[in-house]
């Protein structure tokens, strides 16, 4: 027997999933890793921690999967996109790594578009603006405030890359992990000379980039050894976690895009063509960056507190609800659910706004907060509920938006993921809300299914990723929307949408507060 295996380094933990060649999940493993915060805002973690949860996972998997080394044909990889890997001339970890969340390069950001020449000049060079998280203002933080371990820097990665290192040997990265450094001209799917000389950086730093499918080294016999591995298995370049979740979920082509409801939530959609948020006052709200399918596209925006907004609602005001969850033995969350059901759509014009750990798309704000706006002595328990996933899902609908009205982005079906997906009325919200059919697939594993599929390519199990996709990712389950909650949404949404900018400056004398 053959099997594929990926390996997905994300923030909270390593997955390490075995597929066979006809796609099916045999077995999957996770082993977690810690975060740390030195300071507020502030977020890194150990890069040698990624590699100790990778072995663990990995050996977790081929164990319960039963599956022997030597059955394993091609490994790819996945991770966490944007954190900042620096490693000195003997590739030891120089400090720990910067994640995708840390706040800390806002004046970095700032310099960057200074030495640019704006906004427009910096997404004609690369496509995308400088973001807090991003790979390239952390490179200059370093410079900027660590000058010793920046003259000690020999090598940039990012963190997938840091464990392909240890597996391969090998300094390499995909095209899309590289776009999400802010370094990369799309276009020419390339480093950008032109923006990296601006910046002044040393291009000797960078891994060469590989398009996804391609293999980029073969596993080490030290590595193997620690993974109960055969050497010398091809391991592809595989995806930042945006690629290789879409590649999980079937988006490889125009007009399917996914909604992720996950703690975040992420918006992504497929473009045959690098489509730019270029239009308008503002700009370079919605990600464009080059997909794991060679040639093609990914666009996509992410809010911050999506199902986690439900989460905080379950854990700081629904007491009453964990106390009948314990007695019916239920999840809170079904509890929940069950009681937004009896709230009439729109919540008699209550909204809830969902920036709970600040904002990133469409509105790139730190200061901005929750809250719920329209309460009356009518309002219910169950319209709070139901405005939170009301409110939470015209979040996503502003940056789905901007890629269909600014970006012409066809949307024929969304694919929902995530934990809010889980419900059937959030399930209903959604396909109303985005005035599309809201579908679930069989796959449910996301990154690191996705590289897995990628392995297999460069394994030549299937000749490409869109015949990987058809053949391994199917439809179990449509909400289609209904015209009268579309047209209810709609008119809501606009009211919605408005309520952020008339609040901003509100919000900016809060957080001086």
């Amino acid at each position: 027997m053959q099997y594929l295996l990926g390996i997905d380094i994300g923030t909270s933990g390593t997955k390490a999933l075995i597929a066979d060649t006809k796609g099916k999940v045999i077995a999957t493993a996770d082993s977690p890793h810690t975060l740390l915060t030195p300071k507020p805002g502030w977020t890194e973690q150990n890069p040698d921690q990624w590699w100790k949860a990778t072995t663990l996972a990995v050996r977790k998997v081929m164990k319960a999967a039963r599956v022997k080394g030597s059955d394993i044909i091609s490994i790819g990889l996945s991770g966490q996109m944007h954190g900042s890997v620096f490693l000195d001339a003997k590739d030891k970890v120089i400090r720990p790594a910067l994640l995708w969340n840390d706040q800390r390069t806002v004046k970095q950001c700032d310099d960057i578009l200074q030495k640019v020449g704006g906004a427009k000049a910096m997404l004609d060079m690369v496509g995308n603006l400088p973001v807090t998280g991003y790979t390239v203002p952390k490179l200059l933080w370093l410079r900027d405030n660590e000058p010793k371990n920046y003259d000690r820097l020999k090598t940039l990665l990012l963190p997938k890359d840091y464990v392909r290192l240890i597996l391969t040997g090998e300094r390499a990265t995909d095209i899309g992990d590289a776009s999400g450094t802010a370094m990369v001209d799309i276009r020419a799917r390339k480093w950008s000379k032109e923006f990296i000389s601006k910046i002044d950086i040393d291009t000797s730093i960078l891994p060469r980039i590989y398009e996804s499918p391609e293999v980029t080294g073969t596993l080490l016999e030290s590595a193997a050894k620690l993974l109960g591995l055969k050497a010398g298995i091809p391991v592809v370049a595989g995806a930042g976690d945006v690629m290789s979740g879409a590649i999980g979920n079937g988006v490889v082509e125009p007009g399917i895009i996914n909604a992720n409801l996950g703690t975040g939530g992420v918006m992504c959609g497929h473009s045959d063509t690098p489509a730019l948020d270029d239009q308008g006052d503002t700009i370079g709200r919605i990600a464009t960056m080059c997909h794991a399918v060679p040639g093609k596209y990914v666009v996509f925006g992410c809010m911050l507190s999506a199902a986690g907004s439900m989460q905080w609602y379950g854990d700081e005001l629904s007491q009453f609800e964990h106390l009948e969850a314990r007695k019916q033995k239920r999840s809170v969350f079904e509890l929940i659910d069950a009681q937004a059901h009896n709230a009439p759509a729109g919540c008699e014009g209550l909204f809830f706004l969902p920036y709970l750990t600040g904002e990133r798309c469409p509105h790139p704000d730190s200061n901005a907060r929750g809250a719920w706006i329209g309460l009356t002595r009518r309002t219910t328990r169950a319209m709070m509920t139901r405005a939170l996933m009301e409110g939470v899902t015209f979040g996503m609908n502003d940056m789905l938006k901007i890629m269909r009205e600014q970006m012409n982005i066809p949307v024929k079906q969304v694919r929902g993921t995530g934990g809010g997906t889980k419900s059937a009325l959030w399930r209903s919200i959604q396909a109303d809300t985005y005035d599309a059919p809201l579908v679930l697939t069989n796959s449910k594993e996301g990154g690191a299914y996705g590289v897995a599929l990628l392995a297999g390519v460069g394994a030549g199990v299937w000749k490409s990723i869109e015949e990987a996709c058809r053949k391994t990712i199917k439809i179990t389950h449509t909400t289609k929307p209904n015209k009268k909650g579309v047209s209810l949404y709609a008119k809501h949404h606009a009211v919605y949408a408005k309520l952020y900018g008339s609040l901003k400056d509100r919000f900016a004398d809060i957080a001086a507060l």
